[in-house]
């Protein structure tokens, strides 16, 4: 079986989430991802908590199928094995802080020289020029600054997303652009700088929000799990305290949810309902009634109703819900991988290609990798002694 980037290496100077996550999915499609640690404690993203068998969450999402080289870069000796590693590599990803790669000499710039089919991608907060260059970023603050926090939440609390949605988008876009990249490569013999900002991913996530406040017009308002503009869309509770979350989406389905779910078809005419803006208006008075409907029914008769009406609709899941979820079941979405306290579950990535599967290998320890890829570069056992004492591997 040959997957689209089998041929592909990537080294990686690494850390936290939005780097990992764009080289994870490289891998998925089969590219052999060099992971540049540090000595001995590794990825700082390694030690954000122990809940999978004494492993990471952050780290166990987004690092299998990865080699980890240990290499300390501020050691001379280290700094050439990466330096090796670029001359032949195809991709360099790097989210270190502002302007740290470029003091290292690892700046594209830098490195077109030594590597002129090079693919480099520096991923950071705000990018790498304009006024906000070196701030610290993470991902709650570029969430804030994004403007992601003004329309999440309830009225009174602005809430951030419960997932790095910040650190995601940036990975997304590096992960795009390099295989965009690559390809411009065949086309031209050589490399390119690639420069993914996550104030700049999650800006263009904002969607309709942004627009929605074209030219200072008023923003859509926090409304919780309810649509900020459309109604009834969002969460109602139901009478054995379960919540179903609903999605009615034109004037047909709100015909049929007056007709079939509430059995009350004359309320679809009336003039405090019979439009969106109408209900959206009146949406306490309409949640009223929907509430008094369901709170007599159970969430199975609920979604009988619904489905009768072709209504979209559907559980608020728990996480435990969602790895037992019946769905992912059925499609065949888990998978085993190896790691260094075992055998552990691992989703496979989304989307389904007739020609291949994706690349499902394990998650390294710390350094499992370095011996091997430093004898495969010429490196003696004596000079990785020597680098070893050191501390430089």
């Amino acid at each position: 079986m040959i997957r689209p980037l089998d041929h592909i290496t990537v080294v990686s100077l690494e850390h936290a989430i939005a780097a990992p996550f764009c080289t994870r999915q490289l891998a998925d499609l089969g590219a052999r991802i060099i992971k540049i640690e540090r000595p001995d404690v590794g990825d700082f993203a390694r030690n954000y908590d122990q809940r999978v068998d004494g492993l990471s969450s952050h780290f166990v999402w987004t690092n299998r199928s990865k080699e980890s080289l240990t290499l300390d870069i501020k050691h001379e000796t280290s700094m050439q094995v990466l330096l090796t590693l670029l001359k032949t590599a195809d991709v360099f990803v790097q989210n270190l802080a502002p302007g740290a790669a470029a003091r290292l000499g690892l700046s594209f710039d830098q490195l077109k020289t030594l590597n002129p089919k090079l693919v480099v991608c520096d991923i950071s907060g705000y990018g790498n020029d304009g006024p906000y260059r070196d701030k610290k970023a993470y991902d709650l603050l570029i969430q804030s600054e994004a403007g992601f926090l003004s329309v999440t939440g309830t009225p009174d609390t602005p809430s951030k997303a419960g997932c790095s949605i910040a650190d995601i988008a940036a990975g997304m876009y590096a992960y795009t652009h390099i295989l965009s990249a690559l390809l411009l490569r065949e086309k031209t013999g050589e490399g390119s700088h690639i420069d993914v900002s996550m104030l700049e991913s999650l800006s263009e996530w904002m969607s309709f929000p942004l627009y929605y406040a074209y030219k200072d017009a008023e923003p859509p308002a926090r409304s919780g799990a309810s649509h900020a503009t459309i109604y009834p869309y969002g969460p109602f509770p139901v009478g054995d305290g379960n919540t179903i979350m609903l999605g009615l989406q034109n004037e047909r389905e709100w015909l049929m949810f007056c007709d079939k779910v509430l059995l009350q078809a004359g309320l679809a005419q009336d003039d405090r309902f019979n439009n969106n803006s109408q209900r959206h208006v009146h949406r306490e008075a309409l949640k009223t009634l929907i509430d008094q409907c369901f709170a007599a029914l159970s969430i199975t008769a609920v979604e009988a109703r619904l489905d009768e009406a072709k209504i979209a609709h559907a559980r608020m899941n728990t996480m435990a819900q969602l790895w037992d979820h019946p769905q992912l079941s059925a499609r065949k979405r888990w998978q085993e991988v190896s790691s260094p306290v075992g055998q552990l579950s691992a989703l496979l990535p989304p989307g389904v290609n007739s020609a291949y599967s994706a690349r499902m290998d394990g998650i390294p320890a710390v350094g499992q990798h370095t011996l091997a890829i430093l004898q495969e570069f010429g490196i003696s056992p004596e000079e990785m002694a020597v680098m070893k004492a050191q501390g430089a591997i």
